[in-house]
């Protein structure tokens, strides 16, 4: 059963590193991923968050950042040094299309994937009346789609860290809001 999973993970990975190549691909996916890319998009939600966030705005500010600190340190420090996959770009069998610089670190998870996701889900929770939110999700599905593209991580490291990531932006969503109505009714009634 196991094996099959490798196989079918290492399959997928092969159809979207090297099957679908194409220069419109190269040409959004690769700077797509990068995080400097997305600076305007951070400066965004600061200004969002302070100008619509009153008081409280620190305190939302305060748990954007333990979201990806969390899920980082989760991806990158616990699961990758646990599970000590090596990198598809390190797999000469495979054959891959390397559009990036192919790091020594391991692969599973995609820390990209599980920030991206955590940061995503925390969002698509605290902007529960707008439509659009539905839009961080997809913004985190690309950067995970982009990171198989470049051949940096398998589908299942892409997978495996998006559903930590809405986990942890979840869980941290959740105290978020406990912490905020319990901030708010002690403004209100003192």
């Amino acid at each position: 059963m196991m094996e099959s999973l490798l196989h079918l993970d290492e399959n997928l990975y092969i159809l979207i590193n090297s099957g679908l190549s194409n220069p419109m691909f190269d040409g959004v996916l690769i700077p797509f991923r990068h995080k400097m890319f997305w600076i305007p998009l951070y400066l965004g939600i600061i200004c969002f968050i302070l100008l619509n966030y009153g008081r409280f705005a620190w305190l939302t500010l305060i748990a954007l950042i333990l979201t990806v600190a969390i899920s980082d340190t989760i991806s990158s420090k616990v699961i990758k040094k646990s599970v000590k996959r090596t990198r598809p770009c390190h797999q000469e069998h495979l054959q891959p299309v390397e559009r990036v610089h192919c790091s020594n670190g391991f692969s599973f998870t995609s820390s990209h994937a599980t920030n991206h996701y955590a940061l995503g889900s925390f969002l698509f929770l605290l902007l529960f009346m707008t439509k659009w939110r539905w839009a961080f999700l997809v913004w985190a599905g690309v950067i995970g789609f982009a990171q198989i593209y470049v051949g940096v991580h398998y589908p299942s490291d892409v997978i495996i860290g998006s559903l930590t990531g809405c986990i942890i932006g979840y869980i941290v969503f959740k105290i978020y809001k406990n912490v905020h109505l319990k901030l708010t009714n002690k403004y209100l009634y003192s």
